[in-house]
């Protein structure tokens, strides 16, 4: 990756080394680590280190320290270009998620799920911000849509072979973490020799960027990180918990939330595109807010498990349209702050995420309902935020507000 190509000059290339061919991989090889360790966790915690809600809260919140300091990706590309810092954060993840199981225990777990969620945290940070740089604005929600819808075919895969051998041949943790995590570390590998090192054509501010225009972003990003870790952390553990899933049930629900979001996230793309980011996120807020009223009703009315694995696809197909917060905030970016303020808004999604798993953690053993009712009141502020939103927002129009009091400059 020596050579430095312009993005500009890149339909030069065949197209197997384009830039948009790099997205498509590392979006498909990223899914494979992550989605099998998280679709493998619950049971693996319950049954091998004998896990219960307080310990899966202090998991996620270890999980999510990398998140908060995200910001750091600033420093790291003082040093490192971005393309590169990707795929090596992508192959921390795929090695670390191949030596899970090597750890049975709650400090190993700990210490392993750090290791893999910098490597996570730190190549999402920077992904999103390569995507931002080299998607055309009036494509980006289309080829977001894409792209999500990629890493949801790669992920099914992985997802269907658990199904269908895990009891055929009595897998083991070991061996299905080593394969999916092996698998994104080679495609890493295969990225950092194959493609050269391309070059945005706005060079990115490397420092860190805190601009009063984009508090919108910020605020949004805030309550998407709070209501998201409620979500990741105990919708899952609650289909091991309280309905006794087990691994190939848990990948079989998994699987049908990827089949759907194949379909449906490219059309959640052209749903932003046309319906604007405004519409799209008061829709997904609106609907996460009865989704996960009706997660509360599970446990405090005695709902079945049918309705609890309907509510786990919807919430899925809800949480894809969270793409238009990316086009939104690029729609209203100088094209310089894309890096730094993918990195700043970032730890600012991850601020709650790490006290708040741990601490409803604790809730959730006296009240597993009362942590769904504090997501579905999260979910309403966050609706509320996105009315603010303008219908096209732009720089100097980021907020309803920008049309009275002129946006300032910083």
């Amino acid at each position: 990756m020596s050579r430095q190509f312009p993005i500009a000059d890149a339909k030069s290339l065949p197209f197997w080394r384009r830039p948009v061919t790099l997205l498509f991989l590392m979006a498909a090889a990223m899914p494979v680590a992550f989605a099998t360790w998280s679709a493998l966790l619950n049971n693996f915690v319950i049954e091998v280190a004998g896990f219960d809600g307080s310990d899966i809260g202090w998991l996620h919140t270890v999980r999510e320290i990398p998140g908060f300091l995200a910001v750091g990706v600033i420093v790291l590309i003082l040093f490192f270009h971005e393309q590169v810092l990707a795929l090596v954060s992508l192959l921390m993840l795929g090695v670390a998620t191949a030596l899970t199981a090597q750890f049975p225990t709650l400090g190993g777990i700990l210490m392993i799920t750090l290791l893999s969620s910098i490597g996570f945290h730190y190549y999402e940070t920077v992904n999103q911000s390569l995507q931002l740089q080299w998607l055309d604005k009036k494509r980006a929600p289309q080829m977001l849509g894409w792209l999500l819808a990629a890493g949801s075919g790669a992920t099914l895969v992985a997802y269907a072979l658990i199904v269908v051998t895990w009891r055929a041949f009595d897998l083991s943790y070991n061996l299905v973490y080593m394969v999916s995590g092996g698998f994104t570390a080679l495609v890493a590998v295969f990225c950092l020799f194959a493609f050269p090192r391309f070059e945005a054509p706005n060079p990115q501010v490397k420092k860190m960027v805190l601009r009063r225009r984009y508090w919108l972003y910020y605020a949004l990003q805030f309550m998407a990180g709070a209501r998201r870790q409620i979500f990741i952390v105990f919708a899952g553990f609650m289909m091991v918990e309280k309905f006794g899933f087990d691994v190939h049930e848990v990948t079989a629900l998994f699987m049908i939330n990827l089949v759907v979001n194949m379909v449906v996230a490219p059309l959640m793309g052209r749903a932003v595109f046309r319906f604007g980011e405004r519409n799209t996120l008061a829709f997904e807020y609106f609907g996460l807010a009865l989704v996960f009223l009706a997660y509360g009703g599970i446990y405090m009315f005695g709902w079945g498990v049918v309705l609890a694995a309907t509510l786990y696809v919807v919430d899925h197909i809800l949480f894809s349209l969270a793409l238009a917060l990316k086009t939104y905030f690029q729609k209203i970016a100088d094209p310089g702050d894309i890096a730094p303020t993918a990195a700043v808004a970032f730890t600012i999604n991850h601020i709650a995420a790490v006290f708040l798993p741990a601490a409803l953690g604790y809730l959730w053993l006296v009240s597993p309902a009362g942590v769904f009712l504090l997501a579905a009141g999260m979910a309403c502020v966050s609706l509320c935020l996105a009315l603010l939103i303008p219908r096209h927002p732009e720089p100097g129009n980021e907020t309803v507000f920008s049309r009275f009091v002129p946006a300032p400059a910083e």
